[in-house]
């Protein structure tokens, strides 16, 4: 048998329509198309949303005509071929109004993953994502990686990569850069990890 790498598995329509199904069939089910290969996000444990809902808090509070959406799907990638679940979405409140399950990414500033416990979590979080989000066009991506403890800015797409990345260990401050324009403090996120 030949793997064709070159070649998406489907295509996105046809993701799309699976998606739809997969969503009334099997509760829970959060399915994403990156690089052509589909993938199945894992259902997040209630530390996971608890670092979503305080990410949403601090960014409201410092932020308040944006709001952090949560689980929003976004086209990504060249010519918007792949299909995210970003865990956040930092937008304008009214960004998404009127799109359908797959919107525009043009008014995010920032999109945020907090990692799972599953073994995907190296190649979707780390890899995939990142370059799928400069992709994209937008500006800040933050990952939350409960794994390793720590956070990582990646900021200033080039197209392709992001240009700027910054790793800092929970419990030290970050910043996170225009167009976002907010100082983490990732102390607390220290008790909400395994």
């Amino acid at each position: 048998m030949i793997l064709m790498t070159d070649r998406p598995q489907m295509l996105t329509e046809d993701f799309e329509a699976l998606a739809r199904i997969g969503a009334r069939e099997v509760e829970g089910l959060r399915l994403e198309f990156i690089d052509g290969k589909l993938g199945v996000k894992a259902v997040p444990d209630g530390d996971h949303d608890r670092i979503v809902l305080w990410l949403a808090r601090l960014c409201m509070q410092h932020r308040p005509e944006l709001w952090l959406h949560v689980e929003r799907g976004l086209k990504v990638q060249e010519y918007r071929a792949g299909r995210a679940r970003p865990d956040g979405s930092l937008a304008p409140d009214d960004a998404f109004v009127g799109q359908g399950e797959w919107a525009d990414p043009a008014p995010v500033l920032m999109v945020v993953e907090v990692t799972s416990y599953d073994s995907d979590t190296d190649a979707r979080d780390r890899s995939e994502k990142p370059r799928a989000y400069a992709q994209t066009g937008i500006p800040v991506y933050l990952l939350i990686d409960r794994q390793n403890c720590d956070v990582t800015v990646y900021s200033e797409p080039d197209g392709g990569r992001y240009e700027s990345v910054r790793t800092v260990a929970f419990g030290k401050d970050v910043e996170l850069p225009d167009p976002v324009g907010i100082t983490l403090p990732t102390e607390p996120l220290k008790d909400w990890v395994r």
